[in-house]
Parts: structure tokens; C-alpha cells; sequence
């Protein structure tokens, strides 16, 4: 299926073509990098809409916020640019219903960095994506990892759809986790993983979490206070120690930047995790995973954890992280899954 997609066009491309008037449907970030885009590739959109319960009256980039009931009275059949992200059922099911109606193209923009995967990121990647592939333990895996490839190069979300399974799936069948397990918990946030762990298994034997942010380290200490066998640390994860720039924020994407609002320690988790039992690894870091991986080899290779571990927040991580962790560790299985989301958000490996 790889092979093939250099003789299809890119969504940027595709849209750039396009006979059809183009409606942007988002104000957010992810809409703000997709404009950004478009005006380098001189695509122009002939409106910008939101959700009903999000049209006030306010305007995006130049262009007042209407609904698609408007943008269908008075364009009639058009092309929706999918310009936001959700993981919420009736979100995701509203999509659906449209895209039986309107003809949906996601564009795909990372999470973090600058890289596109375009035309000239896909012919330049195209045998290391290949390699990547058949590292992949199981079939499952490989068509996920297709329909991924395919996804971020084309922006159609059938692919997303055709590869969804749910995280407690993974968790229950690959990593067969147990209330014996000791964690450690790489960008804990506020416990929502370790509170996932105990609702799976009805426990655990010790809990290691790691959480940077400020605000999601208070939430996360009181979660703990009351549990036993549970430290908390506030630090950042990387591949060697040093203090830097962290752009925290209380919420999920709180991340390392060079515009950040304070600084935090920076630490191997090998150097963290010395001396101490380790069954499972759940790695969730934004956009830090290879320097991450790079910090914890000892680890790895001594221990061997099952890992859970974020695969979706740069264009690179899918054929970065998976030759990173069997050069790690050969022995590995290493699972690919993608939990119900769009654009591939909430995309995993799993190994063990």
C-alpha cells in the first residue's frame, strides 16, 4: 500500500486542485498551522464554520465563524478541510454524518515540530517507513501502520476509522497487565493512567510517576496522598540531565519549548529508575519520546517493562521510535494500535 501512494496526490495537493469551494471547519491551533500552510501553497477557503454550540458571532483569520447548515445554504456542495481535533464519541460520530454528506479531507499538521508528511517527506522517507514496517511483530500491526502512513499523506479519515481499537483492548490483550505490576509513569499529568491501571487490574505493587508541570504535579500529588506504594517526581524526562524551558500550562500539552514559562530539571529515567523494579512503562511525554527512549536503555535492555508508549505528536516518530526500540532491545514485540481519534492521535506502541 506504501508503494502506491507517491502515484496518488497528498491532501495538500489534492486540496490545492480542487474544483469545489473549500470550507474550514475549526478555530483552533490546528486550523491556525493549516491556514499557515495554505497560504504558502496559495490554496484559498471560501469559509470558515464551527460546531453550532461554538457559532457567536467572531471571526478567524479574517473570515466571520458560520455554521454548516450556513455554509450549505450558500455554497451547496463543498469540500470541509477538518481543522481540529477530538476524541469525543458524539464529535467523532457528527464527522461521520458529515462526511456522508460532504466530501472530509484532514490535513495532517503535527502536534509538535514543522515537519508536513507531503510529497517530499514521504519520497524522502519512503524505504525507512518500509524498514519500519516489517519490524512490526504482528499483521494487525503492519495494516495499522498502512492505513496510518495513508492517513497522514492523503488526510482521509477511513483510514483512522478502519484502524480504531480500544486502549483497555491493548492494555488486556498485548501488555496482559496485572494488579502485580510496578510502574513507572512518564508524563503522569494528573494520575489519570495510574487511576486507568487500578480500574484494570484493581492494582498494583508500586507506582514511579514523573509529571513537569507545575499545576498538573499539585493535582497529581493529591491524587497519590492517599495510596500507598507511590512516589511522585517533578521532573521532565531526556537523554541526559540539564534544566530546561517548559511551557506549562496545567493541561495535557504542556511541553518543553525555547518560549516556555519556567524551567525544570530534566533527568534519565535510568538514572530515576536505578536500583528500582520496573514492570511496565507508560511513556507519554509531548513530543520527547527519542530522547526519552535514549535516557532509559539501561532499563530496557535490564528489564525489559512492557511499554505503552506515544507514537503520534511529531511526523518522524512513527519511523524514529519503533528502529529506536529495537535497537534498544531486538527482543521486543513491538505492537502498533490507534484508539479512537482524529487526525491519529491516541496512537501507540505497545511492546513487550
Amino acid at each position: 500500500m506504501i508503494n502506491e501512494l507517491l502515484k496518488t496526490q497528498s491532501s495538500w495537493e489534492y486540496l490545492k486542485t480542487a474544483s469545489k469551494p473549500l470550507v474550514l471547519y475549526g478555530t483552533g491551533n490546528g486550523a491556525d498551522l493549516v491556514l499557515d500552510e495554505f497560504s504558502r501553497l496559495g490554496i484559498k477557503i471560501n469559509m470558515v464554520v464551527a460546531s453550532e454550540g461554538f457559532v457567536r458571532k467572531r471571526a478567524f483569520r479574517g473570515f466571520e465563524v458560520k455554521s454548516i447548515s450556513d455554509a450549505e445554504a450558500e455554497l451547496g456542495d463543498f469540500i470541509i478541510v477538518l481543522g481540529f481535533a477530538s476524541s469525543v464519541p458524539e464529535v467523532m460520530e457528527s464527522v461521520k454524518k458529515l462526511a456522508e454528506k460532504h466530501e472530509v479531507i484532514m490535513p495532517v499538521v503535527p502536534v509538535f515540530g514543522k515537519t508536513l508528511f507531503n510529497r517530499d517527506y514521504l519520497e524522502a522517507n519512503l524505504t525507512k517507513l518500509q524498514l519500519t514496517r516489517e519490524l512490526l511483530f504482528d499483521e494487525e500491526s503492519k495494516r495499522i501502520f498502512d492505513n496510518m502512513v495513508c492517513f497522514q499523506f492523503t488526510g482521509k479519515l477511513q483510514h483512522l476509522f478502519d484502524s480504531e481499537s480500544t486502549r483497555e483492548e491493548a492494555l488486556t490483550q498485548i501488555l496482559a497487565l496485572s494488579d502485580k505490576e510496578d510502574m513507572l509513569d512518564l508524563g503522569a499529568y494528573r494520575g489519570d493512567t495510574i487511576e486507568e491501571l487500578i480500574n484494570l487490574t484493581g492494582g498494583y505493587n508500586s507506582v514511579l510517576a514523573l509529571e513537569p508541570d507545575k499545576k498538573s504535579f499539585e493535582k497529581l500529588c493529591s491524587y497519590l496522598a492517599d495510596k500507598e506504594n507511590t512516589e511522585a517526581l517533578p521532573y521532565a524526562v531526556w537523554n541526559g540531565h540539564k534544566e530546561l524551558v517548559f511551557s506549562g500550562g496545567g493541561g495535557r500539552q504542556s511541553t518543553l519549548s525555547h518560549t516556555g514559562k519556567y524551567t525544570v530539571k530534566a533527568v534519565t529515567v535510568d538514572s530515576v529508575a536505578k536500583d528500582k523494579k520496573i514492570t511496565y512503562v507508560k511513556m507519554d511525554v509531548e513530543g520527547v519520546e527519542k530522547e526519552a527512549l535514549e535516557g532509559m536503555q539501561e532499563l530496557i535492555k535490564a528489564q525489559k517493562p512492557k511499554v505503552s508508549i506515544a507514537c503520534y505528536h511529531r511526523t518522524e516518530d512513527l519511523s524514529t521510535l519503533i528502529p529506536l526500540i529495537n535497537r534498544i532491545n531486538p527482543e521486543y514485540k513491538i505492537h502498533l494500535r490507534h484508539h479512537p481519534y482524529f487526525p491519529f492521535w491516541d496512537t501507540n506502541l505497545y511492546c513487550i
